[in-house]
């Protein structure tokens, strides 16, 4: 027996130690950030607890026309876009804010607001915009470009009285 097969042992180094370690510790660390912020998230005295809450709390029908906006200080701001929902938010403010604090929430007042929720356009996909895209000469045509009498599409023509390229230059 040699002495270098006694050297290959499974004995860790002192480096593979530390960085195993550094690991476990980055892990749990990340698992511990993770718990505390769903702990955070969920307190009573953040407004995402009180989403989670308030289909529960307020009813259906009133939930699915009015949503939390904010809760500062103890005081909660209910909005809605329609006239007849604030309505029915001022006649069940008080039990409203009872419901709330039965449920633990810290709600000094409650206040109602006209809201009107800001609505995502939903965005076209690649393949759409390329169908309709003015560059597209197997779906307009050509034409002859007035400037530089090149074949170009339609579309651009149409669109900026030139062809593609001469916009280009026109831009630059």
């Amino acid at each position: 027996m040699n002495y270098a097969s006694h050297k290959k042992t499974n004995i860790p180094k002192k480096e593979d130690i530390f960085l195993r370690k550094k690991k476990e510790n980055q892990l749990s660390s990340l698992s511990n950030c993770i718990d505390t912020l769903r702990v955070e998230w969920l307190k009573n005295k953040s407004i995402a607890a009180l989403w989670k809450d308030w289909p529960r709390v307020a009813g259906k029908q009133l939930a699915t026309n009015c949503i939390p906006l904010t809760f500062q200080g103890g005081v909660l701001t209910v909005g809605s876009n329609h006239p007849q929902w604030i309505q029915a938010l001022i006649f069940n403010r008080n039990q409203l804010i009872a419901a709330l604090r039965a449920e633990g929430h810290e709600i000094r007042d409650l206040r109602i607001q006209q809201h009107y929720p800001k609505r995502i356009e939903p965005k076209d996909n690649e393949n759409s915009i390329w169908e309709k895209h003015p560059s597209r000469a197997d779906i307009y045509g050509k034409k002859e470009c007035p400037i530089c009498n090149s074949p170009a599409p339609i579309g651009e023509i149409s669109l900026w009285s030139k062809c593609g390229l001469c916009r280009r230059d026109e831009l630059t």
